[in-house]
């Protein structure tokens, strides 16, 4: 029993098998009492994995306890049999943009700088308003949702819409106001575009508590190092993260070289925007000095393998930045370079690929790549006091796997299973901040018949862009 959970059953009477009277819990019981699931709780105070019980109390983990303390168990409103149930924090997907569902399978099989610029940008400019980018992002929502997904940080345009599908959905984001120095949607006029960004993160305090932001440069070659500069800076005043996509192909690299004589990272350092909240996302054409550079100033990665190998773009070195102790997150990029936001399945591409690129079989091992998808990612994200590991007064998202299924059975190594045989179908429940957001594979928080009818008819509407 770890050291918190001694000092909470100190109130408790072992000789009874009811709580001792003297003991109180908030409200008089747990919310939800999960018993005799297989857990796998990421924290240092705890077995890798063991069987036993998880307390909930309104949005927070009050109790974490192996079946073998026989300890009496405290009474809660719901008590849930966990015994076909893998039990684990809920996946965390580092970046995506969530409304580009709508653009799922639109341009596909092309080099990234002619998918931008000739299919994704003016599809955006026709078609991206307030109300598909709710639609959009609910049907993301849905889709994480379904394959694990409990937290995810985004970036876009019409930031508020994705907030308001986040808190409908129930889901934890951390969502960011897109900025580029070119017309946007909802701002033809690009010398706006750092003024909705302030506004949008100035206005987090009417959010829910599951909300957080923070502000994403589309890239070096789409910012000017002064609009960087005056995003950052905001971005440091208010304490929020700074994303931007970074080193991703061999053309931005040269097109930044032949600008300012800088590599990228190379390129953001010159400017004094790395630091601790910057998060490179991509991160494929780095060379040994640039990485020494994001160790000093403690930036960190998002890793969205799919994606990079779809566009062609590379291999990030992530077993590399993982040695030299740079923090890597796991993403899965938007539905348009992807085409999907399973994190399950980004997992175990994530682990092959980094063994195929180093023809190494031991690196980017199960454990390591499972942490990138959960309490890396928090830290990564700022959200490691609250989420990626069970641990006590930790927020409760959690999500429970059915692991008697024919292709996870039998299961010698949990990680090893997880990532290399598990899939987001495996899913059966979600719990985020307390509350069950998903059980038995039906969506609870919103009506899901009407979200895909909704982005159906959007794509109706979308059928072709200009040049497709």
């Amino acid at each position: 029993m770890s050291k918190a959970n001694k000092e909470y059953w100190k109130t408790m009477d072992h000789n009874s098998k009811t709580p001792n009277p003297e003991f109180r819990i908030p409200n008089g019981t747990f919310d939800y009492l999960i018993k005799d699931g297989l857990i796998l709780s990421l924290s240092a105070d705890y077995p890798e994995t063991f069987i036993g019980h998880l307390g909930i109390q309104g949005s927070e983990i009050k109790l974490i306890q192996l079946r073998e303390d026989r300890s009496p168990l405290p009474p809660a409103k719901k008590v849930i049999d966990g015994e076909n149930f893998l039990i684990m924090p809920g996946l965390i997907n580092a970046h995506t943009h969530s409304p580009m569902t709508l653009f799922r399978g639109l341009a596909d099989d092309l080099p990234l700088k002619t998918w931008l610029e000739e299919f994704i940008f003016p599809a955006e400019a026709k078609y991206i308003t307030p109300d598909s980018v709710y639609w959009g992002s609910l049907l993301a929502c849905a889709e994480m949702i379904f394959s694990g997904t409990t937290t995810f940080a985004d970036g876009y345009f019409f930031m508020e819409e994705v907030v308001k599908a986040v808190e409908q959905s129930g889901m934890r984001g951390l969502i960011c106001q897109g900025v580029l120095d070119f017309p946007i949607p909802g701002s033809s006029d690009p010398s706006e575009n750092i003024t909705m960004a302030r506004r949008f993160v100035d206005n987090c305090s009417n959010y829910s508590s599951r909300i957080s932001t923070g502000l994403f440069c589309h890239s070096p070659y789409t910012c000017s190092p002064e609009t960087l500069v005056a995003v950052k800076t905001f971005c440091r005043l208010k304490g929020v993260p700074f994303f931007i996509h970074a080193a991703e192909t061999q053309d931005e690299v040269a097109l930044i070289l032949s600008q300012y004589g800088r590599r990228p990272v190379e390129h953001l350092e010159a400017l004094d925007l790395l630091d601790d909240r910057t998060i490179i996302v991509h991160g494929v054409h780095l060379t040994p000095a640039e990485m020494d550079q994001l160790v000093r100033s403690g930036s960190a990665v998002v890793h969205c393998p799919e994606s990079n190998m779809k566009l062609a773009s590379g291999i990030t070195p992530v077993a590399e930045l993982i040695r030299r102790g740079i923090p890597v997150g796991l993403g899965t990029d938007g539905c348009a370079s992807n085409n999907n936001l399973d994190i399950f399945q980004e997992m175990d591409t994530a682990a092959k690929l980094g063994k195929v690129h180093t023809l190494d079989p031991t690196v980017m091992n199960a454990r390591t790549v499972l942490e990138m998808a959960t309490i890396k990612g928090a830290k990564i994200m700022g959200l490691e006091s609250q989420i990626g590991s069970f641990e006590l007064g930790k927020k409760a998202d959690l999500i429970f796997l059915d692991r008697f299924k024919p292709h996870l059975i039998p299961c010698y190594n949990p990680f090893s299973m997880l990532v290399y045989s598990a899939q987001g179908a495996d899913v059966h429940s979600v719990m985020v901040n307390g509350t069950m957001i998903m059980e038995n594979r039906r969506i609870l928080t919103f009506d899901l018949k009407e979200v895909l009818e909704q982005v159906t008819q959007i794509g109706q509407k979308i059928k072709r862009v200009p040049g497709f």
